[in-house]
């Protein structure tokens, strides 16, 4: 409507301006023509009235008036009570208690009476910093004018004295059942969230027990509270049940840190249902992804009750986050594996790690020696299997063949065990230090000293650098002979090698030679107690008896005893 009035008037003053159309021929007619335009427009001014000034015009030049409506809330007056209450109920919220004083003397001041809500939103911010000697001063003030107090009131009271001995909070409740004022659900939940502080977790199930016969559900709050402080207390078993019990009879779901502190409780007993059923909320329905050290926990729990299926999701978890595998991730995975009797996938799992750059060790192959070692049977089992997975294109890894080897010396079969070394050219594997290690300690269990002779030799052969293990079996090899010199040729040469020689090493010199009346035990004796080792009570005993057992010892002494009842 605007824009239209507008363009009607420019019309109106362009066309106008074309029905006399002023030649200018020269300076000396600018006068002339002046003059005469100014008649003629002094001249048609005058004949037609000037036009009503347009609504545009007018915005144009001023803003819009408008007339204030006088009736509309928000330009009323608040009342004197009103603003008081706004006022107390923020600095109530904002626990500024102080100024709550201030404002209550100020209606003092202003003959303004208070109302319940003056009062509860002093016991709020009295409350907030446990002032429970004001918050009950408040109390019987309000009880003095005449106010009836509230559950809210009550609670407050509560919450006021959560730092002091519980009577406080029996006192309270004590109140507030003689004034008929029954209990709800945020009531019990002060309560047991006074117990839940103080860890005091039978009387904070108590008082849950209670609140469920009431038909009170428990708020988010005091339900992660009680859950969180079960699975602190290592009761994971309790701590679950309550979990899914609340999730099931609520809309409410609880956070991922009361779900995460589920999960460490379960895996920290080994609770296998528990870290099992926490795995699945937590990874397969929330998609969180815990850190290394819950999926370690995890891991241990799963190589511990052989559950293969979890540990190979941990695994996979674990790649997801980035975290470089080490062997400790595959240990419990292989520990899994043969607590439900699956060799083949234990054995598998060692040409994973090695074509992941992870080097086994023995410690990791130690389930498996376990799962094998109990019979010659399973011993055969394992070889059969190390022909599947080479049939199949899988590489056969050295630790497998020596925990083939282990198993088969913890049996006595020495024989089975050098089959098994002379074996590993068909496996396209080499023999290592451990190789030879176990079946060095197989010949002290023989007391070959022939086969630990051409291990050596093998040894030197392969460039193989021997350890101080090596150096340890060799000397006890040495020892189990009628001639034992050369156990201290190689002592000699273990020190050249910088290797610190073990207690054990000097036992049993020391034991041999007090055996056989070689003086030279009092040397290695001295030598052991520079290298920093402490002489046991058995080895003291066992040199002063003159190389006697403790069963001779023992013997002798019951036929002395004898002797002298006899007499």
């Amino acid at each position: 409507m605007l824009a239209s009035s507008s363009r009607i008037s420019l019309k109106r003053v362009t066309g106008g301006l074309r029905s006399s159309p002023v030649h200018i021929n020269g300076a000396e007619n600018v006068s002339r023509v002046l003059s005469h335009a100014q008649h003629r427009h002094s001249s048609t001014a005058s004949l037609q009235p000037a036009p009503p000034p347009s609504a545009s015009t007018r915005l144009r030049h001023k803003p819009w008036g408008f007339t204030p409506d006088t009736n509309y809330q928000g330009t009323q007056r608040r009342s004197a009570i009103a603003r008081c209450q706004s006022e107390m109920a923020r600095l109530g919220e904002m626990g500024r208690f102080a100024d709550c004083l201030r404002l209550c003397k100020s209606m003092k001041n202003q003959n303004i009476q208070p109302t319940l809500l003056i009062y509860n939103s002093m016991l709020a911010a009295g409350s907030r910093d446990g002032f429970i000697t004001e918050a009950w001063g408040i109390f019987e003030d309000m009880i003095s004018m005449g106010i009836q107090p509230d559950r809210q009131s009550f609670h407050h009271l509560i919450h006021a004295s959560r730092h002091q001995p519980s009577q406080y909070m029996w006192d309270v409740l004590h109140k507030m059942e003689g004034m008929d004022i029954s209990p709800n659900e945020h009531t019990y939940g002060l309560i047991i969230e006074r117990f839940t502080a103080a860890s005091q977790l039978e009387l904070a199930l108590q008082f849950m027990n209670e609140m469920g016969n009431r038909g009170f559900p428990p708020e988010l709050p005091t339900a992660q509270s009680m859950i969180k402080l079960a699975a602190q207390q290592s009761f994971p078993r309790l701590a679950l049940d309550l979990a899914e019990n609340f999730e099931a009879t609520s809309v409410r779901r609880l956070d991922t840190e009361t779900w995460m502190t589920c999960l460490h409780s379960s895996s920290e007993v080994l609770y296998a249902e528990g870290v099992l059923r926490c795995w699945q909320k937590l990874v397969q329905e929330l998609k969180v992804v815990p850190g290394e050290g819950a999926c370690l926990e995890v891991l241990q729990t799963a190589g511990r009750h052989g559950l293969p299926d979890l540990a190979t999701d941990v695994i996979r978890v674990l790649r997801m986050m980035g975290v470089e595998w080490q062997e400790w991730h595959f240990a419990p995975l292989i520990e899994s594996f043969c607590k439900v009797q699956k060799l083949k996938e234990a054995f598998g799992t060692l040409d994973i790690m090695r074509s992941n750059g992870i080097h086994p060790v023995a410690e990791t192959t130690q389930p498996i020696f376990k799962a094998i070692a109990k019979d010659i049977d399973n011993v055969d089992g394992a070889w059969e299997i190390l022909d599947e997975l080479r049939n199949e294109g899988k590489v056969i890894d050295a630790t497998a063949i020596n925990t083939v080897i282990q198993a088969a010396i913890s049996l006595g079969d020495l024989q089975r065990a050098v089959g098994a070394y002379k074996a590993f050219p068909d496996y396209g594997s080499k023999p290592n230090i451990e190789t030879f290690n176990l079946l060095l300690s197989g010949c002290i269990a023989a007391s070959h000293r022939e086969l630990g002779n051409r291990l050596l030799l093998e040894l030197k052969e392969a460039s193989i650098k021997p350890d101080a293990r090596t150096y340890e079996r060799i000397i006890i090899l040495c020892l189990t002979q009628a001639s034992y010199e050369d156990a201290f040729f190689y002592l000699e040469e273990m020190k050249a090698q910088k290797f610190l020689p073990p207690i054990s090493v000097y036992d049993s010199i020391i034991r041999t030679c007090v055996a056989n009346g070689d003086a030279r035990y009092s040397l290695a004796l001295d030598e052991m107690k520079q290298c920093g080792y402490e002489v046991s009570r058995d080895l003291q005993r066992f040199i002063s008896s003159g190389g006697k057992s403790n069963a001779d010892i023992i013997r002798q002494a019951r036929r002395e005893g004898q002797q002298q009842s006899s007499s």
